[in-house]
């Protein structure tokens, strides 16, 4: 009889030792998903800051009326833009 639970115990055991592995298994592959779609999210974000930032460059281009806070964002994005070329040409010229 005590013999008969300590297999059934021990059965019990396996199992939820069986159990807690693939658990752990399906944990790290959930966790490699999430930073891939973490990452390609981060990538469409961009993407759109990009294309948000192309029509607002349309619209200054067509002098279409822009904001006052989106045309000192574009100031400062254009002079941004400035600097890394300047930083790029004296880096080439060296």
């Amino acid at each position: 009889m005590i013999q008969e639970e300590l297999q059934k115990l021990e059965k019990l055991a396996q199992s939820a030792s069986q159990r807690l592995l693939e658990l752990n298994e399906e944990n790290q592959q959930l966790k490699q998903k999430l930073a891939e779609v973490n990452l390609t999210l981060g990538k469409k974000e961009q993407e759109i800051e990009h294309f948000k930032n192309k029509i607002k460059i349309s619209n200054i281009v067509d002098n279409r009326p822009v904001s006052p806070e989106e045309s000192a964002e574009m100031s400062d994005l254009i002079n941004n833009y400035i600097q890394e070329i300047d930083h790029l040409i004296t880096y080439l010229s060296e």
